[in-house]
């Protein structure tokens, strides 16, 4: 099929981030994915969950939501609702769960990491968006706490990325836009780690059933995005992406500091 872009099948929407992108949090980012834009922030707090209170443990945690007029028609805020929405809780749990899977949560001792994903301007992947472009706000609000605790690296054991697929007609498509995703007849999340492990896999199919190859070939698709997506992300840390994936969190709780030649 003919897209809109004038993309290949295979071709992520142009990427951008700029970071930093706010003046008060540790880590800020605008991310961008074509027309999608979010803004992501991570925040230091020195207390845990209720939960986590005495383990000596950390904690990350996301909320999301999207500006009212992100969208082509107007929305009402959540918070004049009373409270969030499902599908507002399922994206935040999502970017809380892809993060978490590669930090060290020991390490922070026990701190939270608040991550916050403002949707400013949606068109398709808002969800894939906020997981890149947390990641790369959770990294910046990391460095001065390694500096003030002396840690040569980050206690992050990976890179950690997320795009869409979808099937339209026979095609297999990534990275698809809002106008794409509407008429998908699957449409599917992923979540890879640098080294190409799986972190989630949210996959629907909208009309008729899909095959085992077929999903197959989408995981196969949405990796090739990924590595994209992770390579940008490296570029864009610079000298700070030097202190990624060296991290390596032993049994006991006690983590390594070596450098690990294990890279992304």
């Amino acid at each position: 099929m003919q897209r809109l872009e004038g993309r290949k099948a295979n071709e992520l929407r142009q990427v951008r981030i700029i970071r930093p992108y706010l003046k008060y949090p540790e880590g800020s980012v605008l991310m961008e994915m074509g027309d999608t834009r979010v803004i992501c922030t991570a925040s230091i707090e020195d207390k845990v969950p209720t939960f986590l209170k005495g383990q000596n443990k950390g904690w990350i945690t996301a909320e999301y939501g999207l500006l009212p007029r992100s969208t082509q028609v107007r929305s009402v805020r959540e918070a004049a609702k009373g409270h969030p929405g499902g599908r507002t809780y399922e994206i935040q749990r999502l970017i809380g769960r892809s993060l978490r899977s590669v930090v060290d949560l020991s390490a922070l001792k026990e701190r939270t990491i608040w991550i916050d994903c403002d949707v400013i301007q949606a068109d398709g992947g808002t969800r894939t968006a906020a997981i890149t472009g947390s990641f790369m706000a959770l990294v910046d609000a990391l460095k001065p706490l390694a500096d003030q605790e002396g840690w040569p690296n980050l206690p992050v054991t990976d890179y950690v990325a997320a795009v869409s697929v979808g099937k339209i007609g026979d095609e297999i498509l990534l990275d698809l836009n809002y106008h794409e995703d509407s008429q998908a007849q699957v449409d599917m999340n992923v979540v890879m780690t640098g080294r190409g492990q799986l972190v989630e896999i949210q996959g629907t199919a909208e009309g008729s059933p899909f095959s085992k190859e077929e999903m197959d070939a989408m995981l196969a698709l949405a990796w090739q995005g990924i590595e994209q997506l992770i390579a940008y992300q490296r570029q864009c840390l610079g000298e700070v992406a030097e202190l990624v994936g060296k991290w390596i969190p032993q049994a006991d709780g006690e983590p390594s500091h070596g450098d690990s030649d294990s890279q992304p």
